[in-house]
């Protein structure tokens, strides 16, 4: 078991709290990334989704988890769960001192997630209190104007990482 930590940053002009639709636990927000096997190291061609709403059995034993998938390559399964309750939102002060903001934190059987997706169904606020929903990042940018507080704002130069926790 390795405990996979999705980490975001961006360039965040005149922008703050970027974070999923429904929070940082949003039920519905769909996580699209590529898998490393843990046995062979294939990587997947496309991306696998997950999300917290999602659910099913477990394989072998009593519970649930939020993918099970077998390697197309050597037929070994692994097993994915979503712990909540570990992320928060990009700020404006996380991208100004270059930090990288927690996200949603995998609990990885057999896989390695690699080469997270920026999607739509995201939520941000500019540093005024104008609040942008349902932004689509799927163009690795955002761009819009403040009418509040009378200036430009965007998102740009996205990037994401995992790192074992």
């Amino acid at each position: 078991m390795v405990n996979f930590m999705l980490k975001i940053a961006a360039d965040l002009e005149n922008l703050t709290n970027l974070q999923p639709q429904g929070g940082c636990d949003d039920p519905s927000f769909p996580y699209l990334f590529k898998l490393k096997c843990g046995s062979c190291g294939e990587l997947s061609q496309k991306e696998t989704c997950v999300s917290l709403g999602d659910t099913v059995p477990l394989p072998k034993g009593r519970g649930t988890t939020h993918l099970v998938q077998k390697c197309k390559f050597c037929s070994r399964e692994g097993t994915i769960t979503m712990i909540s309750g570990q992320g928060q939102p990009l700020t404006h002060e996380d991208c100004e001192g270059g930090k990288f903001a927690p996200l949603m934190l995998f609990d990885c059987r057999g896989y390695e997630p690699v080469d997270f997706v920026f999607g739509s169904g995201w939520k941000v606020e500019s540093l005024e209190g104008t609040k942008f929903e349902d932004v689509d990042l799927s163009s690795d940018e955002f761009a819009e104007y403040d009418e509040k507080g009378e200036c430009p704002v965007m998102i740009s130069n996205l990037r994401s990482t995992f790192d074992v926790k």
